[in-house]
């Protein structure tokens, strides 16, 4: 029996006011099984665009009613982080550093390899994944940290600085007993498997602080 092909996760949004490339770019994707979500204005896109949804949005740059460019603006000020792919037949070497400056994907001119296309898109997904799988990592790790009181954050600070047992006693005016229990509530609370596992944590959040 013939196994079924699976359809990559993720929604391939595309944004073209050009009925016929936007229908050929249906067609393609559709035909290698990817989910897809056609549009002609970029109002209905962004009506219809949700920040929790993965995929990649392939968009036009040039259209009546919106630029693309001015949708990646607007996506950006909605803190959205749907990798795009911009395709056009205008394309101009000011347009194409703009375009990255503010963060896209990829940037191609038409007429494109339909392969290339795709190479791209699955580069997009990839990361599209990379960065959901960072996002809900640094979730986790601030919510557990969220759990820690004020006392048990104050060690963990000293943990992750190197500070040896005794010479966080001193520090924080306790016993070296009481600070190996809250040296355990710490890591048993962060989950951590290790102390350099807490430090990893621990700059994951500082990083982006």
């Amino acid at each position: 029996m013939a196994q079924e092909k699976q359809a990559p996760a993720g929604t391939i949004f595309v944004v073209d006011d050009d009925d016929a490339m936007r229908r050929a770019l249906g067609k393609l994707l559709n035909t290698v099984g990817y989910k897809t979500a056609l549009f002609a204005l970029p109002s209905e896109f962004l009506a219809r665009f949700k920040a929790d949804e993965p995929g990649c949005l392939i968009l036009d740059i040039r259209m009546p009613e919106m630029s693309g460019l001015e949708v990646q603006q607007q996506l950006n000020r909605l803190g959205a982080m749907l990798p795009v792919i911009f395709i056009t037949g205008h394309g101009d070497v000011p347009m194409a550093v703009q375009a990255m400056k503010e963060g896209a994907f990829q940037f191609i001119q038409k007429p494109f390899r339909d392969q290339d296309l795709l190479d791209h898109i699955n580069h997009a997904l990839q990361s599209d994944r990379d960065n959901r799988k960072d996002v809900a990592r640094r979730a986790e790790v601030h919510r557990r940290m969220e759990t820690l009181t004020p006392r048990e954050n104050q060690v963990m600070d000293l943990v992750v600085e190197g500070e040896a047992n005794k010479v966080m006693a001193i520090d924080l005016g306790l016993s070296e007993r009481t600070v190996e229990i809250h040296r355990a509530k710490v890591m048993e609370k962060m989950g951590a498997r290790s102390v350099a596992h807490l430090v990893k944590m621990h700059l994951m959040l500082s990083e982006k602080s």
